[in-house]
């Protein structure tokens, strides 16, 4: 029996998580495997039933589960709350407390999505990168930060707002051997992204990066600046196997990449923690709360973010294989969310290209 906590979040987040338990459910009986549920809010709709987004309570039903499910968090209606009460903070509350500290974002364009992606067809196809962002430092965790008063050489008194980024060369390691590992099981090829000609922490970045390295002979390391790499995503991201970097440049250029797949809808993402804490399973997107309960969203992120839980938390390769090719089946044969509709192809609701996806796995 594996224990998976699912955190309950805000807009879609309750659709979407019903899809992809509905999926594990069929898998399970595919593959002869025992899942079992324990629910805990988190964001928003924590805030409304305890008063804070990150409840003790949901951080204990993670840490005695053996993998999280997570939806997404967030609201316009919170827009208003102190920064430490906003649906947002949780999630870098809850990556801190399971030591998150490796983000896994596969970005893979299926071919029957090619005219859904903004780029030209050539260029989008066979498009197969795994971005690999450091998820517990940088600038949105570093010491120290805040907004403080200064008094200028003519006497105003201005506010000023400081956040600092840091690594230590262990952070940087182990995030390092993660990247490495991934492309050994991939093309073999490691770009390390960064702004090393004007930071300090990216220099030290691409020192320890390129000491890790050494432990890995038959894996290719290359160094790129953040900025040309966003550029090379739009030019030729074909170029790229495992992308390594930072919270921040990882957290732009994973949305950036994103786009490529024709969807936000289709990223999963999975968060990894040094093992002694539970692994976590998310949708790179939104919560949308303008689609909230309208049966529209897309739930195929949520559900391949499930079939990665399978894949890393309980080594479960072939159900994980079951349900990515149970996604390229439904949409070979034309079935689409709203978000990568084309004409020719038949509008699905969330619950319809669920059911399909089921009916597929075998």
């Amino acid at each position: 029996m594996k224990n998976i906590a699912v955190l309950l979040g805000d807009g879609v987040a309750g659709e979407i998580l019903d899809s992809a338990i509905k999926v594990l459910n069929k898998t399970a009986q595919v593959y002869d495997l025992k899942f079992n549920y324990n629910y805990a809010p988190i964001g928003g709709r924590a805030y409304d039933e305890l008063g804070v987004p990150l409840p003790e309570k949901t951080i204990e039903t993670c840490l005695k589960s053996d993998a999280v499910l997570l939806g997404a968090v967030g609201d316009w209606k919170y827009d208003n709350l102190a920064p430490e009460l906003r649906p947002e903070r949780a999630l870098l509350g809850i990556r801190k407390k399971l030591n998150l500290f490796a983000n896994l974002r596969p970005v893979k364009v299926f071919d029957e999505l090619l005219f859904s992606s903004p780029l030209k067809p050539e260029i989008a196809q066979d498009v197969d990168v795994m971005i690999v962002r450091e998820l517990t430092g940088d600038v949105y965790f570093g010491e120290p930060k805040g907004i403080i008063k200064k008094t200028t050489l003519d006497g105003r008194e201005i506010k000023v707002g400081f956040n600092n980024m840091i690594y230590d060369e262990d952070e940087i390691r182990r995030i390092a051997h993660i990247a490495f590992k991934s492309a050994q099981k991939r093309k073999n090829r490691v770009c390390c992204v960064d702004k090393a000609n004007v930071l300090d922490v990216s220099r030290l970045f691409r020192e320890i990066t390129t000491e890790v390295s050494k432990e890995y002979e038959n894996v290719e390391l290359s160094f790129m600046y953040v900025d040309n790499c966003a550029m090379q995503l739009v030019l030729n991201p074909k170029q790229f196997d495992v992308i390594l970097t930072g919270n921040i440049f990882g957290d732009i250029l994973s949305d950036e990449a994103s786009t490529i797949c024709g969807s936000l809808g289709m990223l999963p993402s999975a968060s990894l923690s040094d093992g002694k804490t539970p692994f976590m399973y998310e949708p790179i997107h939104g919560s949308a709360p303008d689609l909230a309960g309208k049966n529209v969203v897309n739930p195929i992120a949520t559900i391949l973010s499930a079939a990665m839980m399978l894949y890393y938390s309980f080594n479960e390769k072939s159900a994980c294989d079951s349900i990515y090719r149970a996604v390229k089946d439904v949409l070979k044969e034309g079935y689409r969310t709203r978000d990568i509709f084309q004409k020719g192809n038949e509008l699905c609701t969330t619950n319809k290209i669920t059911d399909l996806i089921i009916e597929k796995i075998k």
